[in-house]
């Protein structure tokens, strides 16, 4: 039963991270003003901001990405 657990908990820290990837991968558009990479959320998809926020500061730390809400 605590094997079954752990692998639930290990495939969906996997699945978090993974689609976290997808969207930056897909996502992500360079700024003609600075040159700068940045990670563009949805506005009508508000939730995908909140969701990704935990891993957005920490992909900004690391590879200094910035991430932001598109205007409408």
């Amino acid at each position: 039963m605590k094997r079954n657990i752990l692998i639930s908990i290990v495939v969906t820290i996997l699945l978090y991270f993974f689609s976290y990837i997808w969207i930056r991968q897909t996502r992500t558009e360079i700024w003609e003003k600075d040159g700068n990479a940045y990670l563009i959320f949805p506005a009508d998809k508000v939730y995908l901001y909140y969701f990704y926020r935990p891993l957005s500061y920490v992909d900004g730390t690391i590879t200094g990405i910035g991430f932001y809400i598109e205007h409408q």
